[in-house]
């Protein structure tokens, strides 16, 4: 924060077009509690899990909705996406009880798996926590595009999604022990927007000035990344419930996972060396949420529409317009088919480009009004059945007529 303040008011052309075009939040600490217990401790006396939980015991995390288990499910079903979205998945009910827990099973060695495959004795309840409530009325608030939480423990950047999908069971196979089953034999499903997130993790990683180091290896096992300095969470560190799965699935926004250094805690006398590691992927990071398209959607009379869907082509995931009918979406370099749809109007069709360089390409959409609100109104007067068509010339029933009067 300072250095982007000093640097804008020192005239820096990057900083000064970056704080203009972007509007950016900045959040120190989504665990204050964990925070304070571990700056009490210093570097010296600090290990790596002193500060991890909140003062209640939360690891933050990991204790948001899990909806990747509920969207695969329903994919399972057949149910994506008539009955089910593929985006902006509702946060179930019971999740915003007062009273509500969050319930994960232990695979072996105390490591939290996929919940759906829960058994009661393997199934520990953790309340949810008043900071997750606080970040996603947060994320719901704002309509984010690009996010990062910053960690430390290991050199590399993690991206969606950090859920493993098990395998699904067929008639012959005998079934397995849930722990076993997840924890053998992970299936490494990736985003539809996997791609971008790979573009974005590799903006980061190949910005550090040691993250994609050879001869380095992982911190504490082999590396996970090949010396790309970015993996898959699934495959790193398969968990559930994620705040970077559910701001995928919840929200407009990509969010990614990066780990600073193997050090959680550096001594005062390295963060300026930290500072000067990390400052230029920072920077090249937040630029790329002005890669892609964006636009506005609004009627014939120019009124902005509120949570229009926003479809790209070839990629299964969609986003909506926020309140004032703006959008913005992260693409890769390439040629798209978009399409912007809203309760009450006609569908709109066209081709955007987007180009490497830093800029998005403006794609703006208006949409006529549709008269299928009136038609379903009709028909659902008609019970939903086929209507009959009227032959002039031939006297009509009084059912008919009865009918035609209700329509009218």
């Amino acid at each position: 924060m300072q250095f982007l303040c000093k640097e804008y008011q020192d005239g820096n052309p990057r900083v000064r077009s970056l704080v203009t075009e972007t509007r950016i939040h900045l959040v120190p600490s989504l665990n204050p509690d964990g925070y304070e217990l571990a700056r009490e401790a210093g570097s010296e006396l600090g290990n790596w899990a002193l500060g991890h939980w909140t003062e209640e015991g939360y690891d933050l995390f990991e204790n948001f909705p899990d909806l990747a288990s509920a969207l695969w499910a329903a994919e399972e079903r057949k149910l994506v996406p008539h009955k089910f979205p593929n985006h902006h998945i509702p946060i179930p009910e019971h999740y915003l009880a007062e009273d509500a827990t969050v319930r994960h099973s232990m695979g072996r060695g105390g490591r939290v798996v996929m919940g759906r495959w829960c058994l009661t004795l393997l199934c520990p309840l953790w309340q949810v926590a008043v900071e997750t409530r606080a970040v996603m009325a947060w994320m719901d608030k704002n309509p984010f595009v690009l996010g990062a939480n910053l960690q430390g423990g290991e050199k590399l950047v993690s991206y969606p999604f950090d859920t493993a999908r098990p395998i699904s069971e067929t008639p012959a196979a005998a079934p397995r022990p849930p722990d076993d089953y997840e924890d053998d034999n992970p299936e490494l499903q990736e985003t539809p927007d996997h791609a971008i997130f790979r573009w974005l993790a590799i903006s980061y990683a190949s910005a550090h000035l040691t993250m994609t180091e050879t001869f380095r290896g992982g911190c504490h096992t082999q590396d996970m990344t090949n010396a790309m300095g970015i993996v898959q969470g699934a495959k790193w560190h398969p968990r559930a419930g994620s705040m970077n799965d559910f701001s995928y699935l919840h929200t407009n926004c990509l969010e990614l996972s990066i780990y600073l250094g193997c050090d959680k805690f550096p001594h005062e006398s390295e963060l300026q060396q930290e500072w000067e590691n990390n400052k230029e992927s920072l920077l090249t990071f937040m630029e790329q949420v002005h890669r892609g398209i964006k636009g506005l959607v609004t009627d014939q009379q120019g009124e902005p529409i509120a949570n229009a869907t926003i479809v790209v082509g070839g990629i299964n995931h969609n986003i909506k317009t926020a309140s004032s009918g703006d959008y913005w979406r992260i693409l890769n370099p390439g040629e798209y088919r978009v399409l912007a749809r809203a309760e009450g109007y006609n569908p709109s069709v066209k081709t955007c480009s987007v180009f490497y360089d830093i800029g998005a390409t403006q794609c703006n959409f208006v949409l006529s009004r549709s008269n299928w609100k009136r038609i379903r109104e009709i028909m659902a007067m008609n019970g939903n059945r086929p209507i009959r068509r009227i032959v002039p010339g031939r006297p009509m029933t009084p059912r008919e007529r009865m009918r035609l009067r209700m329509r009218l």
